[in-house]
């Protein structure tokens, strides 16, 4: 067998192994789509086009009257605004504190330092679903019980995100923070001019990371919020869905208001998730 030959071969090979992958991942990425696809034109279709078989893939006419019922039935605009509220705090709070501990765990050298960092990585191994009981006790001997505060308050730090944050200082050389503060500056002043522009990519991604975790929050909000004031938009959806009952349309336009503002939050953000995730969680 010739040398051409063999190239033949080995290209033909690489095409075919090509094709198929290309296949097989066209074929994922319809059937994950797939359910936003039915989501999004189901909460345009009439009560008679969606119970219609076989399924139509698109509405007669594309008008928002499932939208205007939904909003009609429940208050989301109000729980859209409570989402809203939570997300801007909690966000806030826990890129505040992650800063603080990330830059104390990476640059101050405190006894104890490395065994409290070890033993706060350890929990990240409990589960949240262990934390209920008491966070739920905590929540209401403070007596914030069914308010917004109480969907704020236990997320204003994550171990997760100073971890990542950490391992992005400590990749910064250390010579550059003694020398500022030979050059006279303070902890306070060299971690807010020098790291944090420093570590804009990291930020973004927590920031992001929280955002939709925040948003998408149902297994709390359930234990701890009781009327429509305070609900957020996941709770809020799964009240609706029981008391909107055999009218689908109207749960798809409601769970489209829901899920849409973070399928475009993620599409425009999806590069620096992955590229902030890994900087930090690499170190050196």
């Amino acid at each position: 067998m010739t040398t051409k030959a063999v190239e033949r071969i080995s290209l033909v090979k690489r095409v075919v192994s090509r094709f198929f992958m290309y296949v097989f991942l066209t074929l994922g990425a319809v059937i994950m789509l797939f359910p936003f696809y039915w989501m999004f034109t189901a909460a345009f279709k009439t009560t008679q086009e969606i119970n219609k078989f076989p399924p139509l893939l698109l509405p007669g006419s594309f008008n928002f009257n499932n939208f205007v019922k939904a909003f009609q039935m429940a208050p989301f605009a109000t729980y859209f605004l409570n989402s809203v509220v939570v997300m801007v705090s909690s966000v806030t709070v826990t890129t505040f504190t992650t800063i603080l501990a990330a830059f104390a765990f990476s640059r101050l050298r405190f006894p104890g330092r490395k065994v409290i960092f070890s033993l706060l990585l350890s929990m990240m191994m409990i589960p949240f679903e262990m934390l209920i009981i008491t966070n739920y006790s905590t929540v209401v001997d403070l007596g914030i019980y069914n308010s917004l505060w109480a969907l704020i308050l236990p997320f204003t730090s994550s171990i997760f995100y100073t971890y990542i944050l950490k391992n992005f200082f400590d990749s910064v050389p250390e010579s550059l923070y003694w020398s500022a503060r030979v050059d006279g500056s303070s902890n306070w002043h060299y971690l807010w001019r020098v790291m944090v522009p420093m570590a804009r990519p990291s930020l973004v991604t927590i920031i992001l990371l929280n955002c939709l975790a925040s948003w998408n929050s149902f297994m709390w909000p359930m234990y701890v919020i009781t009327t429509d004031q305070y609900r957020t938009l996941p709770w809020g959806l799964q009240v609706f869905t029981t008391e909107a009952g055999s009218n689908p349309e109207l749960q798809m336009a409601a769970s489209t208001v829901v899920v849409l503002p973070v399928i475009i939050l993620f599409l425009f953000a999806r590069k620096y998730i992955v590229r902030g995730v890994a900087r930090g969680g690499i170190k050196g």
